[in-house]
């Protein structure tokens, strides 16, 4: 059986950046993964441009059964430190918008900067490898063979995007070595309805708009997208990581803007405007005529009570909305819920009662909001386990 003295599962973002830590500290490291090719969800994230960071990473970006737990990791490796790697390696990138860096080129870029890493630092990556069981004592079965080692790091993430590869192995393992788990869900997933809500968002497939989405207690001021089994968008999409079955979500239509006092005005300057009509100055034509055959009766400005008006308004800037569900971890950008950190270490993220046993990234009960969040995590956390290991 061949030894190492590390092994890390799972070669996306958190598992990669583990193994280069531990290389660079002089370790001998073994990098496994299923899949044929390393970093799968960095090539596809951005839109292929991969948000790797955000500047105002801070520990109440995040979501976790410990909103503390976070913040040990997170501060000992900044945005700044990837930034610096970032920029020895000579990749451009740009700001795209609240505090968000993208590479200017491809996602490849990071995913090369990562491997030339890990080559640097020495660490073996076995790719296409099938990863059995694990047996006490670290002793890891794979399709070439059994290998040992002193620490296994937990990085194979979670259940979103399966067709990528996602299996949950981490979750397995933690729980036959006792770890607990909190459950899991699909994080920053479009939202699905059903009934008369979907009758009229399907026709709207496609719309856009700027929206202030509120669930949970949490607000977003983002885009809302339509599309033909609901509702999606960043907004959406961040909202619906504190949204749950059965509860509703509230959109504001018309962020910025007192409704009440537009649709008033618009009675005065143009009474004999069709009511339907003055709508569309406000939102977008298909999105205005829809909401006017809900809430308004066919007839023009002049005709239309100010009360009228003024409930309309509230509508527009209370929009309560029912989801049936979601699009589930097909969709889902991340999981939420996961490896429970009561059981590990937050300097590390090794686990208390399992002495060389890491667990990183999205494998882990903490999930970042939409933006470059969930990577930093992923560095962080990976750089923690890979210093300790």
């Amino acid at each position: 059986m061949e030894r190492f003295d590390v092994v890390v599962l799972g070669a996306g973002a958190a598992g990669l950046f583990a193994a280069m830590r531990a290389g660079q500290r002089g370790r001998r490291v073994l990098l496994l993964d299923h899949a044929d090719e390393a970093g799968k969800k960095i090539l596809i994230s951005g839109g292929g441009r991969c948000n790797f960071t955000n500047l105002g990473c801070a520990p109440d970006r995040f979501i976790s059964a410990d909103p503390r737990f976070a913040r040990a990791a997170l501060a000992r490796y900044r945005p700044a430190d990837f930034v610096a790697l970032v920029q020895k390696h000579s990749i451009a990138f740009h700001e795209k918008t609240l505090g968000q860096l993208f590479c200017d080129g491809s996602a490849r870029q990071i995913v090369a900067m990562l491997l030339a890493e890990c080559e640097a630092a020495g660490v073996e990556i076995r790719l296409g490898d099938r990863i059995g069981d694990v047996a006490a004592g670290f002793r890891i079965g794979t399709a070439r063979g059994d290998v040992g080692c002193s620490s296994l790091i937990l990085a194979t993430g979670g259940l979103a995007i399966p067709k990528m590869g996602a299996t949950g192995l981490s979750h397995r393992i933690a729980r036959q070595f006792g770890l607990a788990l909190v459950e899991t869900r699909p994080g920053l997933v479009p939202l699905t309805f059903g009934g008369a809500d979907l009758e009229m968002m399907q026709p709207l497939a496609g719309v856009a708009l700027p929206v202030v989405a509120v669930a949970g207690g949490k607000r977003f001021e983002e885009a809302l997208l339509f599309t033909h089994r609901g509702l999606s968008g960043p907004a959406v999409l961040q909202a619906s990581s504190y949204w749950r079955q059965g509860e509703a979500i509230a959109f504001n239509l018309l962020p910025g803007l007192d409704a009440g006092a537009a649709l008033l005005a618009m009675k005065r300057e143009r009474p004999r405007l069709a009511a339907h009509n003055g709508l569309t100055g406000l939102l977008p034509a298909r999105l205005a005529a829809a909401l006017a055959e809900r809430h308004l009766p066919p007839r023009t400005l002049a005709e239309i009570p100010d009360r009228a008006l003024h409930a309309l308004a509230e509508t527009l800037k209370h929009w309560r909305l029912m989801p049936m569900g979601d699009e589930g971890h097909a969709k889902a950008e991340v999981t939420l819920g996961g490896i429970a950190t009561a059981g590990l270490d937050p300097r590390d993220c090794q686990a208390r009662t399992v002495p060389g046993l890491f667990a990183v990234g999205e494998a882990v009960d903490v999930t970042g909001w939409l933006g470059g969040y969930n990577f930093q995590w992923a560095w962080a956390s990976g750089w923690v386990a890979g210093e300790a290991a």
